[in-house]
């Protein structure tokens, strides 16, 4: 089954909480269904690189973690038909 949902943002560690890319990697493999996972930064910033048909549950993990932005959410099944995401 192929995800629909390009899904892509930042994460911006808030003052004093560091980010931990392992921790981010176990959440998303053991509580969100998906694929092609890319998780790269520091424990300052973190860029989330993640396809699922649930690209809210995303943004609302993320949210909980940090401070969110560059949002990118994209309809790959509209792209490859041709339409915009």
């Amino acid at each position: 089954m192929i995800n629909k949902y390009d899904t892509q943002l930042l994460i911006d560690a808030r003052k004093g909480q560091p980010l931990s890319q392992e921790d981010i990697i176990e959440y998303f493999e053991n509580d969100l269904d998906g694929d092609c996972l890319l998780v790269v930064g520091d424990e300052s910033l973190i860029k989330i690189h993640f396809h699922t048909d649930e690209p809210w549950k995303v943004l609302e993990y993320c949210s909980t973690i940090g401070d969110i932005y560059d949002i990118v959410v994209e309809d790959m099944e509209r792209q490859s038909n041709g339409l915009h995401g």
